[in-house]
């Protein structure tokens, strides 16, 4: 029985340099030896070229190693900063990750051909025991230059961590994480059971054909192994498909969090994106990419949607909420560059600057003042009252434009804006019409043939928001009337899906009319806010539950996940749940540490902290999810 347990017993052995710290120490120790020496790049490149040939299995440690320390020309001195910034690049995956090594630092060792008097103050950091660490020693002459390291240590010369594993004779099995070649060979040796690949920070393939696992994070090799850790489920596990060439920002943010992201800069139809949703546990579009109820049939893992952009009339929310899929947009990030836009556009359209430039580059020069107005004074008409309209309110009074504006919501008016009672009043009285309105079906061709009618002789048109809410044969035919003596259209019912698809549409051609293709919110600054904004929304909730901020959600602001284990269910919004989980919860004998609930009109969403030394059981898990009405349950830790 006794012989049993210890067989049982698992001894985890982890290299350091690329493993648990990010970099290789001997490359940064280069860094910091060479510094404001004029040939520190051929150095440091020699350096790197080594340790690569070493790691790869293609010279041996001993060789790799006296080359290396041949060029750094190091000093005692340096040590101190190397620790300092190897401190500062322990891998992410280890840092957030302190709960494992707390729970098993008699079974945590550091195999390493580093160097202990760097490597131990830097693991000490997550609890690894100094002795514990097994490594080389640096040798010094009498001035403190490193000259080379202990010859009679094992992990000086080849096949040193096989030496090593083998005189430390572990009773147990033997788990090897690591990123080189020498890594493998204790496995190779047949003196560990498995070795994984670790790809956080160095993927070397001829070291991934050797492994029993890649691991991207640690998190997949606890996930593996069942141990103690920050994440209850890997995010390298999880896809986020990203469309519509979305900000690099967003990018790197899913990254850094440990997604796997795919990529695609053009929008897909809705039979591409039904193949490419499988396995998806994230989505981003913008807003040429038609989310539809098919679509979402194909997404078996698919946890939210992110619209990179203001609507989502493009995302069917209903089915979206009844598959308790969370959606998120961005509804104020572009909400300046939008702006921006409208203004530019309304005072180019007022002086006729478009036809005038033309005329110039065909050599006709054109001075006269004819149909070229100021916009001070004028009447602007906002059709809309939202995020952007109030915004185009305030800058269009500060110059001296009079603002009067239409909403079906009630909005308080902001400087001496003036709110219509209907949108033929409004139609009436402006000299500009600026369009801000969301997608709902219910607005397709609001402003048609009788609303053009409406208008003032000579008015001014723009449309910065949707595209099928203006009939366009309607605005063309107003257009060559003379009703409309110029328009500024950026969004249009139908928009090519890339930029090599030819733009095709009635408005071609026509004089004082300003087209641009969906680029209201196209600046630099809307994207990498909006690239910033949705991501840090969709990882908030799936990290925590947090639904604020969610367009179809119960909007929910959680406190810091801490110390406990947070159950997340979504239901139809019926009676009775609340009191079912909670039945189960005291069923199993487990400790409710915080709840919170939260309704709309369709489904309710309870999140419950529970203690955090609670082993939940399979039992458990489905016994919440057989809860008639429910939609999704997800644990997290």
């Amino acid at each position: 029985m006794e012989t049993s347990l210890i067989q049982k017993k698992k001894f985890f052995i982890i290299d350091f340099d690329s493993t648990l710290a990010k970099v290789e120490s001997l490359d940064l120790l280069c860094e910091i030896s060479l510094e404001g020496r004029p040939d520190k790049d051929e150095c440091l490149r020699q350096v790197q070229e080594i340790t690569n040939l070493g790691m790869e299995g293609k010279i041996n440690f001993s060789e790799s190693l006296t080359k290396r320390l041949s060029i750094l020309k190091a000093n005692k001195r340096h040590v101190p900063e190397l620790v300092e910034r190897l401190k500062n690049n322990i891998s992410d995956s280890f840092n957030r990750n302190k709960i494992f090594f707390e729970a098993h630092s008699e079974q945590v060792y550091i195999l390493s051909s580093g160097f202990k008097e760097v490597i131990v103050p830097v693991v000490a950091e997550l609890g690894i025991k100094a002795e514990n660490v097994l490594a080389n020693s640096f040798e010094y002459d009498e001035e403190g230059n490193i000259i080379g390291c202990d010859k009679e240590n094992p992990l000086a010369g080849d096949k040193g961590k096989v030496a090593t594993l083998k005189k430390l004779n572990l009773k147990g099995e033997v788990l090897i994480i690591g990123d080189g070649y020498t890594d493998y060979e204790p496995k190779g040796a047949g003196l560990s059971s498995k070795f994984y690949a670790f790809t956080e920070n160095v993927r070397r393939q001829s070291v991934i054909e050797l492994a029993d696992h890649i691991i991207p994070t640690l998190d997949e090799f606890l996930f593996l192994e069942n141990l103690p850790r920050a994440q209850s489920y890997p995010k390298s596990r999880m896809t986020v498909l990203l469309l519509e060439n979305i900000h690099p920002e967003a990018i790197r943010l899913f990254k850094e969090e440990g997604y796997n992201v795919e990529f695609v800069k053009g929008a897909l139809d809705e039979d591409e994106l039904c193949e490419r949703i499988k396995d998806v546990s994230i989505l981003g579009i913008r807003s040429k990419t038609m989310v539809t109820a098919k679509v979402l049939e194909h997404a078996n893992k698919l946890i939210s949607v992110g619209a990179f952009c203001i609507g989502t009339n493009q995302i069917d929310l209903k089915a979206c909420t009844t598959k308790g899929i969370a959606v998120f947009n961005a509804p104020y990030s572009n909400t300046r560059s939008v702006v921006e836009l409208t203004i530019g556009s309304i005072i180019m359209l007022s002086r006729n600057i478009i036809q005038k430039s033309n005329w110039m580059h065909e050599g006709k020069w054109d001075k006269s003042a004819t149909g070229s107005v100021e916009v001070r004074g004028k009447k602007l008409g906002l059709i809309g009252y939202g995020n952007i309209g109030t915004q185009l309110s305030v800058l269009a009074e500060a110059m001296g434009m009079e603002v009067y504006y239409y909403d079906v919501v009630e909005k308080l008016q902001l400087g001496n804006a003036k709110k219509c009672k209907s949108l033929i009043e409004l139609l009436s009285i402006a000299d500009f019409l600026s369009l801000h309105v969301d997608g709902r079906a219910s607005n397709k061709d609001m402003i048609g043939e009788a609303e053009f009618h409406a208008m003032k002789d000579g008015v001014i048109f723009l449309n910065m928001s949707r595209g099928h809410v203006v009939n366009i044969p309607a605005l063309v035919k107003a257009i060559k009337s003379g009703k409309v003596r110029g328009c500024a259209i950026d969004v249009f019912p139908y928009e090519p899906k890339t930029n090599n698809e030819e733009f095709i549409n009635e408005l071609r051609g026509l004089e004082n009319v300003i087209l641009t293709p969906h680029i209201g919110g196209s600046t630099e600054e809307a994207q990498f806010n909006i690239g910033q904004f949705v991501p840090n929304r969709m990882t908030e909730y799936v990290n925590s539950g947090t639904s604020y901020g969610s367009v179809n959600f119960p909007q929910i602001q959680l406190p810091e996940l801490k110390e406990a284990h947070r159950l997340m269910h979504v239901h139809n919004n019926v009676p009775g749940i609340l009191a079912n989980i909670n039945q189960i919860l005291a069923k199993h004998n487990i400790n409710i540490l915080g709840q919170y609930l939260k309704t709309n009109e369709a489904i309710g969403y309870v999140i419950t902290d529970i203690e955090n030394d609670v082993r939940h059981s399979e039992e458990l898990v489905k016994d919440l999810k057989n809860i008639p009405g429910t939609i999704r349950h997800r644990m997290l830790y």
